[in-house]
């Protein structure tokens, strides 16, 4: 199951379906007409790809059973998937999240139950076009995914072997909390920079000051992870430098491109999030709090 049809939903999904898989997405209304009138499409640095009549439903009620589904919604939208989630997994389906963030992990092992919650997250720079077709660009189109629970390996092993030859690449982890939380620092504070600043990564790089607090919210973000028990090294944070020094200088966030489109921000569930853990520890987070008020004003878009 894929819980939407939005970008990364038809990329994974769609290469599952290439690879031969079972797949159904599970939308609204309005985006399954749309899916009616266009179709969907992936078109890829990778390879294009047309879903040929791909399973969409409106109905979680129509779901006879399921193995995984794949949530991969905004943050903001966390909460109005939570009850389809609830039937799913009362019909056998595991949880595999692939959100930015921490938060939501702990919410939906809450709401679900710790057992049928996996780890998971991706990089992938793409974006739906104006026919809601997947627009996939750059080599980066990767899930990883992995246990947060040993009763998981079973499941966890399915996914790798059904994603092997899926057309993007997949990985195991045998830890993927330090995964979550490497890929929490780094987007933290590419989107914190990039979107306070109002300018992609190439601007930013090209002046020290602003650069620099992009750095000390990556420390910041290393500090916290360490307090949840996520040893995030000091080449763990240099190899996120390398990574943001590598970008097309006209890179951005996906929150830098919603702030410019006027939609809602995820600031809450990413900078607000690590404020909130910051606060449980007792630890200081000065640049990640300066940083969410300055993107603050813009969070409902316009």
């Amino acid at each position: 199951m894929v819980l939407g049809a939005g970008a990364l939903g038809v990329y994974f999904g769609g290469r599952w379906i290439e690879a031969g898989e079972d797949v159904t997405f599970l939308v609204r209304e309005k985006r399954a007409a749309e899916i009616k009138e266009n179709g969907l499409k992936i078109n890829s640095t990778h390879g294009d790809y047309e879903l040929k009549n791909p399973q969409v439903v409106t109905d979680v009620n129509e779901i006879q059973s399921a193995d995984v589904v794949l949530v991969s919604v905004k943050g903001f939208h966390l909460e109005g998937t939570l009850d389809a989630l609830k039937s799913l997994r009362a019909k056998g389906a595991y949880v595999l999240p692939v959100l930015n963030g921490i938060e939501h992990i702990r919410i939906l092992q809450e709401k679900l139950g710790k057992e049928y919650i996996l780890g998971g997250l991706s990089y992938i720079f793409a974006t739906l076009n104006d026919k809601g077709h997947a627009e996939q660009s750059g080599d980066m189109h990767q899930l990883i995914f992995g246990e947060l629970e040993p009763s998981q390996d079973k499941i966890c092993k399915k996914l790798a072997e059904i994603s092997e030859n899926a057309g993007f690449i997949s990985k195991h982890s045998s830890d993927i909390t330090l995964e979550l939380w490497k890929k929490y620092m780094f987007i933290t504070a590419l989107s914190g920079v990039t979107t306070a600043a109002n300018l992609p990564i190439g601007p930013v790089r090209e002046h020290p000051e602003t650069l620099h607090i992009g750095e000390m919210m990556l420390r910041e973000m290393q500090n916290l992870a360490k307090k949840y028990g996520a040893d995030i090294t000091d080449s763990d944070v240099e190899a996120a430098l390398q990574n943001v020094h590598s970008l097309d200088p006209e890179a951005t966030s996906s929150m830098h491109k919603d702030r410019r489109k006027g939609l809602q921000l995820e600031a809450d569930h990413l900078q607000g999030g690590a404020v909130r853990l910051a606060e449980e520890v007792n630890l200081n987070v000065p640049y990640t709090r300066a940083v969410l008020g300055m993107i603050k004003p813009f969070e409902q878009g316009l």
